[in-house]
């Protein structure tokens, strides 16, 4: 049986008859023609150049090396000829830069109260990190000094030396180290003398001269930043949540190894005595800003990245964590962020989040989106998804994310336009579909919609007609996971919104 098309107004959107396969193979002659432009442009065959197996487009020939062995050899040895007639004057060559020279001197060392002056090698002349500082492990620029003689000496009585252990440290001792480390605190090497032998310690020192000169040089050819990927762990609530990324705190908490913050303001601290000093005063109990939305334990709190800056702020920070292409971390005024929290006896807790340009003119209705790593995998991030198309259609508008999307954010939009869809030819009972309906009742655009539908192979291409397949295994597949999660209460309910999209920010 063949499908009869018909003409239909220009105002109307057009309609497209389905072609339906049913579970056991048999199809039904429901075919859907996507002739009008918009859809056909987007859904024809790819005429780009074909891709390789990693996914890009192969080369131009302008990137092909297509010199022969024979041309570099000869450049070779025209080169060595050249050399061998000017002999041994290179007066003519640029002077090479000692390691020192090549120091940027508006740098400086972070190490409080040190000049950045002299160098734990003893070669060079200035230092900008605290891993060449002399300050920070307690000597001066010229004990990092040592005379060769010194050190032969060292070395011919390694096994005098190593015999030399103390028996222990004294009481005097103790009280001079921890009187040091409570004055200085992180800020200086603890003091490492009568630990060990005197050879251990010499070599030590030498292990960690030698470290630092690696460091820097790794520094100067950008390969390395000072505190990058530092912080591995992060104290927040009652979770230590360990780091996926670096994210650009300030330097001095930075290069610690471990983080303290507040689950409800989001300020972050050096110690957990810090922390529990600040929690003892701390008045907040949930996100500034209004709550729009709460169904049971769950809320959502509108807040206003110009109103609230500091706490947007930390916000943006504390997801850079976990985040790979974020970008955004101190112009937040532009944005709004819906922030969803789990609220029990002792507050809102921070489950995750997603921003919204106040005014986008690419219609994006998220920018940026994360779930906390301790409640992933547990439907919210699909919640956040959800929440941000009900706002879309709240506004009337057809909504899509910012494009590029982290792999797991891929996943978790691929996800829900996978089940709308399939929601959507579920409850359809005609036997022609528009995109554009789909588009309207769903919030989502029909790029989105056209590129699901591929990768559902339910998108065909069949006699000069574009065919969408409602693959009936693909929906009873659907229905069946529906009904083990039907007493879930992880779903949004747009009755609980109390949202008016706002006007003028």
């Amino acid at each position: 049986m063949q499908a009869v098309v018909q003409m239909e107004p220009k105002m109307t959107p057009k309609k497209y008859p389905l072609r339906q396969t049913r579970s056991s193979g048999s199809e039904t002659e429901q075919v859907v023609d996507f002739s009008d432009r918009e859809t056909k442009n987007t859904a024809d065959h790819d005429e780009s150049p074909p891709r390789t197996p990693t996914g890009n487009a192969p080369s131009s020939e302008s990137d092909i090396d297509i010199s022969s062995p024979n041309v570099s050899h000869d450049e070779s040895i025209a080169k060595d000829m050249s050399l061998k007639d000017s002999g041994s004057d290179l007066s003519h060559r640029p002077k090479r830069r000692r390691f020192h020279e090549s120091y940027n001197f508006n740098m400086k060392c972070p190490t409080p109260g040190c000049n950045s002056l002299g160098h734990l090698t003893g070669k060079h002349e200035r230092h900008f990190s605290i891993s060449g500082c002399p300050l920070y492990h307690n000597l001066s620029a010229d004990e990092c000094k040592a005379p060769t003689d010194r050190q032969l000496r060292y070395k011919e009585k390694v096994a005098e030396l190593r015999k030399k252990r103390n028996s222990g440290l004294s009481k005097e001792q103790k009280e001079k180290y921890l009187e040091h480390r409570q004055t200085y605190g992180n800020t200086r090497e603890p003091l490492l003398e009568n630990l060990t032998s005197e050879y251990d310690l010499d070599l030590f020192r030498r292990a960690q001269a030698r470290a630092s000169e690696d460091l820097e040089k790794l520094r100067l050819q950008g390969q390395i930043t000072e505190g990058s990927n530092m912080i591995k762990t992060i104290a927040f609530g009652r979770y230590e949540l360990d780091t996926w990324y670096h994210s650009p705190y300030p330097e001095e908490y930075a290069r610690l190894g471990r983080l303290y913050m507040c689950e409800f303001c989001l300020k972050y601290m050096k110690s957990q005595t810090i922390l529990r000093r600040h929690m003892a005063k701390c008045v907040w109990k949930h996100p500034p800003g209004d709550e729009i939305y709460r169904k049971g334990s769950i809320s959502v709190f509108e807040v206003d990245g110009k109103k609230n800056k500091i706490y947007c702020q930390n916000l943006c920070l504390l997801a850079k964590l976990f985040l790979d292409h974020k970008t955004l971390y101190y112009d937040v005024e532009p944005f709004l962020f819906y922030v969803m929290t789990e609220a029990d006896n002792t507050g809102c807790h921070l489950i995750g989040y997603f921003s919204k340009e106040k005014n986008s003119f690419l219609n994006y209705n998220v920018s940026c989106i994360l779930t906390m790593p301790q409640y992933m995998r547990q439907g919210y991030g699909k919640m956040l998804i959800d929440f941000s198309y009900l706002l879309s259609k709240v506004e009337e508008k057809v909504g899509s994310p910012e494009r590029p999307l982290s792999d797991l954010g891929l996943i978790s939009y691929r996800s829900y336009w996978k089940e709308v869809l399939l929601r959507y030819l579920h409850n359809f009972q005609g036997k022609e579909i528009s995109i554009k309906e789909i588009s309207q009742e769903t919030a989502v655009n029909p790029v989105d919609i056209v590129s699901t539908l591929q990768a559902l192979q339910m998108l065909k291409y069949w006699k000069g007609k574009h065919l969408v397949l409602k693959r009936q295994d693909l929906i009873d597949e659907w229905i069946a996971k529906e009904a083990k999660r039907s007493n879930s209460n992880k779903t949004m309910d747009p009755s609980c919104l109390k949202w008016t999209p706002p006007k003028g920010t």
